[in-house]
């Protein structure tokens, strides 16, 4: 795979300052020496709990929030050292859509100076603009008279999709998907997944498509990377992570997604993580989920694990990963070890 976006051991730190003087007497880990790579029409998806880094990560590959260390590199461009004008150029190429369609949208335009913002920044004749407004409109599933309409006219999915059209604006080649769907209802997630799905296609998009629902990320995506306090602790092919999961984080993430299938929803064990995810601004020492994990042992307290391949690129962060064919509960019970379940 070529990447067109690739990202090496990336860090976004915030202070904590107090006292009169605001001195800084902390920070706050908000992303940990993340790397990953993104290839041509290729759709990464990033999931975890709340909390684990992802909307800062998302802004971070964009430069919409500064990174403290680590570098980002679109084609043969480093975004990281890229200057206020390189950055303006790059910005053609690196959009995003945000999680809540509302706020991003400016209450006081009509929708075709909405969509036309970014091409009149950029330079794009008056002329040229609207005739790409009301294409751009037509390809999310919105009509050329929508334009003249204002954002509380329109209900959340169709938001989200002027928010689509706006990041289409400039032809990019990259998008990052701040949990587009999860404001909106389940038939209109559907539809607007679809719609992201076919413009992938068509204009040769490659996605970063952050979300927290497991089941919408397996349906967008082609590989997964899941998050845990700032770091990822697994990254792989998207069948091989839900099938074949290797971290025993992602095998109790994905023992709570729910089965269509009602007999085995009623026999599936849903396991249950036993505390509170730790504060970012002071996390654990060693592996960051040592606290909460089954399996954990002295040196997960220790060391932190390095994020490597166990077969086929799937790649892990844990000292003890989870063998093809073993599950969580069968390492817990070969180690005389037990685990708080909920049956459904």
């Amino acid at each position: 795979m070529t990447a067109l976006l690739r990202v090496d051991n990336l860090v976004k730190e915030y202070p904590i300052r107090a006292g009169v003087f605001r001195r800084q007497i902390g920070t706050v880990q908000a992303v940990s020496d993340v790397s990953f790579e993104l290839g041509h029409q290729e759709t990464l998806g990033v999931v975890g709990e709340s909390g684990c880094g992802k909307t800062t990560l998302g802004r971070s590959l964009l430069r919409l929030i500064e990174p403290t260390s680590g570098t980002v590199m679109y084609e043969d461009q480093d975004v990281t050292a890229a200057s206020k004008k390189e950055m303006r150029s790059l910005r053609r190429n690196m959009q995003m859509v945000f999680q809540d369609p509302y706020a991003s949208l400016n209450p006081r335009l009509p929708i075709r100076d909405i969509v036309a913002e970014p091409m009149r920044i950029h330079g794009v004749s008056k002329k040229e603009a609207g005739e790409r407004v009301g294409d751009l409109l037509r390809r999310v599933g919105l009509l050329p008279e929508h334009g003249n309409r204002y954002p509380h006219e329109f209900s959340g999915g169709q938001r989200q999709r002027i928010g689509i059209a706006r990041s289409l604006a400039l032809r990019p080649k990259v998008i990052v998907l701040d949990e587009p769907v999860s404001a909106l209802d389940v038939s209109i997630q559907a539809q607007v997944l679809n719609l992201l799905d076919d413009i992938q296609h068509e204009f040769q998009l490659s996605f970063i498509f952050i979300a927290h629902d497991l089941a919408v990320v397996r349906h967008a995506s082609d590989r997964i990377a899941v998050m845990y306090l700032g770091r990822v602790a697994e990254l792989a092919d998207r069948d091989a992570l839900y099938e074949q999961p290797a971290h025993p984080y992602t095998h109790s993430l994905l023992s709570a997604v729910p089965i269509a299938d009602p007999r085995r929803e009623r026999a599936r064990k849903r396991i249950l993580l036993q505390g509170d995810v730790p504060s970012p601004a002071n996390p654990p020492s060693g592996c960051r989920f040592h606290t909460r994990c089954p399996l954990a042992q002295d040196r997960c307290v220790a060391e932190t694990p390095e994020l490597r391949d166990v077969g086929s690129g799937h790649q892990v962060a844990c000292h003890f990963p989870i063998a093809p064919g073993e599950t969580l509960l069968d390492r817990v019970g070969a180690m005389g070890r037990t685990v708080e379940i909920a049956s459904t």
